[in-house]
This record gives C-alpha cells, sequence and structure tokens, in this order.
C-alpha cells in the first residue's frame, strides 16, 4: 500500500502551528534569557579553561565522531584499537563543566529545562546553541575539551582496566551511522567499523550473560520528506546497538565508581517481578510464541522475527517489565536496589551531558571518584532534587514527542477518513498500521492479539490530536485502502 505523503504546500502552517501549541501547552521553554545568553558568548570565547592543570594532551589520538547526518551537537567521539590480549576503548565525552558556571545563568537555565527537547520542526536545546553546538561540542578538525574514558577490554570483551580523566581532544572526522554501517562489509580487521561491530558483539554477549535484554522494538518516527514529515518504523541498524554497548559500558563504569565512592546519581530501574514475567509468558502462549521452560524472557525477545505480527504484539506486551526507571541519587548510603534492570547492572548516565543535564553531574562524580578526591560542592549541593528535576523534563519530553507524533499522524490521515487499513493487533484495542507508521486506538470488537487484521478510519482530527479506527464486517471484507 502506497505511503500517503505530507507536503506542507498546504498544511505547512497548520501543522507548525500545532507544533508550536504542544510546545506552549507542556510549558515547553523555548527562548532563551538575554544573561543566558551573554555568559554562554562569554564562556565560548574565553580562552581560560578553568582546569587546564588537569587536562592530559590526547590530541594525537585520532578520535572519531559517529552520529546522525547533520548532527551538530557532538557528545562523543570514540577510538577504538586491538591489543595483544583484547582492546583498548577511548570515550571522549564532551566537558560541560568547563563551560558552564556552577550557580550561574547557563546553570540556572539548564535546571529549568532538564534536557534537549526534540520536535518534528527542531529542537529547544538544553544549553545555548554557542555551546551546545559550537564550543563544547566535539566537532571534528578542532582541539576540545573532554572527559576522556579509557577502558581496557580482554578478548571476550570483559573490562581489565578503566581510567577516566580530563583532556584534549581533536576529532579527525564526523562519521553517521549508516556509513559507517555500509565500510563494514570492506573495512580491514582493525579498521573501526569491524572493531565496533567486534567489540559491540562482544559487549553485548557479555549483556545476555549477566541476563541484560533489548528489546530491539522498531521505533515510530517522524522524519523529514521534502518540504514535510512522514511517519516511519525505524530499527536501528546494527552499528547503532554496537555504538551503544560503548556508551553502556561507560555509564556502568561510572555507575561502579558512583557505588565505591558512595556518592553520585544512578539511572535505576526494577527488575521484571515474577507476576510480570508469568503474563508475558501467558501472552507468549497465546501468542505463539515459543518460550522453553527455564529460559530467559531475553534470549526470547533475541530471537524474535521482527516481520511478524505475533512478534510486533509480544514486543508492545514486553513493555510491561521496563517501567518504574528513575534517576536515583545518593550521599553516604547507596540505593537499597541499584539496578538498571534491562542492563542487569548499575548503571549511570555519562555520556550525553550537551543534551541532558544529569550527565554533568556523572562525570563530575566519576572523576573525583577515580582520582580520590572529594566531590565538588556544587554537585553534591544539586544531588537531592536532581533525580526528580530529572524525571520532570523526561516527562515533558515524552509528551511533546507523543503529541507531535498524534499531530502529524491526523495530518496524514485526515484526507482519507473512511478508508480501510491493513494493520496488527498489538493488543484489544490498539491497531499498527503497515503503512503509514500509525499506531492508534481501535474501537468495537475486541482486536484478535498478534493477528493481521483490518480497520476502517473513523476519525483523523490534526485540532484534537487523534486518530481513531473501527473493526467491523465491511472493514474485515473490504479491499485495503490504497491512498
Amino acid at each position: 500500500m502506497p505511503r500517503p505523503s505530507l507536503t506542507l504546500a498546504a498544511d505547512g502552517d497548520v501543522l507548525r502551528g500545532a507544533f508550536a501549541a504542544v510546545r506552549r501547552e507542556l510549558e515547553v521553554p523555548e527562548k532563551l534569557p538575554a544573561d543566558v545568553l551573554a555568559e554562554a558568548h562569554a564562556a565560548a570565547t574565553s580562552t581560560q579553561d578553568p582546569y587546564a592543570g588537569e587536562r592530559t594532551d590526547l590530541r594525537d589520538v585520532p578520535f572519531v565522531t559517529i552520529d546522525p547526518p547533520g548532527s551538530t551537537d557532538l557528545d562523543q567521539a570514540v577510538h577504538l584499537e586491538r591489543r595483544a590480549t583484547g582492546y583498548r576503548v577511548r570515550y571522549a565525552i564532551a566537558d560541560v563543566a568547563a563551560f558552564v558556571r556552577a550557580g550561574g545563568a547557563v546553570d540556572a537555565e539548564a535546571h529549568r529545562r532538564g534536557e534537549t527537547v526534540y520536535c518534528p520542526d527542531g529542537r529547544i536545546p538544553l544549553h545555548p546553541a554557542e555551546l551546545s553546538e559550537g564550543a563544547a561540542s566535539l566537532l571534528a578538525g578542532v582541539e576540545r575539551l573532554a572527559v576522556v574514558w579509557t577502558f581496557d577490554l580482554d578478548a571476550e570483551g570483559a573490562v581489565t582496566s578503566t581510567d577516566v580523566r580530563r583532556g584534549r581532544v581533536r576529532s579527525r572526522e564526523q562519521l553517521d551511522y549508516a556509513g559507517v554501517q555500509a565500510q563494514l562489509a570492506s573495512a580491514g580487521r582493525d579498521d573501526l567499523p569491524s572493531l565496533l561491530a567486534e567489540i559491540g558483539t562482544l559487549r553485548a554477549r557479555q549483556e545476555r550473560a549477566r541476563g541484560g535484554v533489548s528489546l530491539g522494538r522498531p521505533e515510530q518516527e517522524v522524519v523529514p520528506d521534502g518540504t514535510g514529515w512522514r511517519l516511519e518504523y525505524r530499527a536501528p541498524l546494527p552499528v547503532e546497538d554496537h555504538n551503544a554497548q560503548i556508551s553502556l559500558l561507560t555509564g556502568m563504569a561510572a555507575a561502579g565508581l558512583m557505588l565505591d565512592a558512595g556518592v553520585g546519581i544512578l539511572r535505576t530501574m526494577p527488575p521484571a517481578d515474577a507476576e510480570a514475567l508469568a503474563r508475558l509468558r501467558r501472552q507468549a502462549r497465546a501468542l505463539g510464541v515459543g518460550w522453553a521452560d527455564g529460559e530467559e524472557y531475553g534470549d526470547v525477545l533475541a530471537r524474535l522475527d521482527h516481520t511478524e505480527p505475533a512478534a510486533a504484539a509480544f514486543l508492545s506486551a514486553a513493555t510491561a517489565l521496563f517501567r518504574g526507571a528513575a534517576w536515583t541519587p545518593f550521599d553516604g548510603t547507596p540505593p537499597e536496589q541499584p539496578l538498571h534492570g534491562a542492563i542487569a547492572a548499575p548503571y549511570a548516565h555519562v555520556t550525553a551531558p550537551l543534551r541532558r543535564l544529569v550527565d554533568r553531574y556523572g562525570l563530575e562524580v566519576s572523576l573525583a571518584a577515580h582520582a580520590g578526591t572529594p566531590v565538588p560542592d556544587w554537585v553534591t549541593a544539586a544531588l537531592p532534587t536532581l533525580g526528580e528535576e530529572m524525571a520532570t523534563a523526561a516527562r515533558r519530553s515524552s509528551a511533546v514527542d507523543r503529541a507531535c507524533t498524534d499531530v502529524v499522524e491526523a495530518a496524514v490521515l485526515a484526507p482519507h477518513v473512511g478508508a480501510v487499513f491493513d494493520g496488527v493487533a498489538l493488543d484489544h484495542d490498539t491497531v499498527q498500521l503497515a503503512d503509514p507508521a500509525v499506531v492508534a486506538r481501535c474501537d468495537g470488537a475486541d482486536l484478535p492479539v498478534g493477528e493481521r487484521v483490518r480497520v476502517r478510519l473513523v476519525r483523523a482530527d490534526v485540532d484534537a490530536r487523534e486518530v481513531r479506527f473501527t473493526r467491523d464486517a465491511d472493514a474485515r471484507a473490504a479491499e485495503p485502502a490504497r491512498p
């Protein structure tokens, strides 16, 4: 079925207005105050480095960044090498604390925002662009200030040593995921694409061995399409999963340092409880998804064929296992439950300080813990409220994303009210269309979960941000819509 194409020739003002209305309704702080911009400019143009005496010169290390095409807020740069006994991983993270003065205007505004908010028509950054896309970003070809993690891994990918310190770095090239994936087939054994795939695969095995799991579920995305936007389901490229393992490695190391030092802020999530697992096992049986006695649920998720309707429904049901995530600060007594259930290990956010407030604090705790020095007072003073600040920001970002997606869903489907679409029943009242990439409520009789269904579009209202379908005898018998 051809994808309905949304162009902005007629609807652009309506949609941009709808996105702006979402941001107003959810109180997204878009405009940066004059004092924040002035302080950011002073920091970006200053030649003074407050941590100059702590820096190691690593400008000769050929770091590269790997990000979506066109990205300018570059938090991480990576360098990988093979060693006689395994591997060395260097991960440079933008040193935002070198540019943001604790208690200053930029700091206060970052606490108000919490994290960068992404919308179809642009992003509302955590920090002024002069910092996040300029002086603090790890752009290629220029000297930058960074916090550099160095890990030695054995031949199985297990960590044998960890180091973290401030450094000066110079990224050689800005790569993107699709490009690195394309290079993999012809890359040499010690080239970055091959090493990234090799190390990422080993780390994924380590993850599975400790009971960690990734859903790997295709995500619904609003993506640019010429002068408009379209909806699609996008599963991560393998190289994205490999790169994510480097970030997970770093976050786990940071959590370990925090727990050893008795101070920090962890990203926690309760492990799946027995009742939730029993419910998911019953759903697997109902959907015909094989789950042998004694088999871990992560093994089931890892071998699913994502093209099968039953798999889509099972993955949707499995999200119920991953609830209760929080940022958990502590100073003295560690959290009673320090684990991130999906990772099956303690974990902390430290790899995206340009886009997420908590990471700047996590990096400072990690640096102090590794060096055996006191954690700065400005860090410990912020910890008690930092978790709730992040939770508030995350809820707002999630609500913005969902509302903007609802707007585009309604706009794409509005000309096709009355048409019939093919989809998969995710649960008894939710349908996932094959094309366009829409997930919406379906009224009427209970849907046959995990089966293909035909549903009729009965409502698509941009102002209400609502799409609704129905399943009835006519819809089951009708030909699919061809908008």
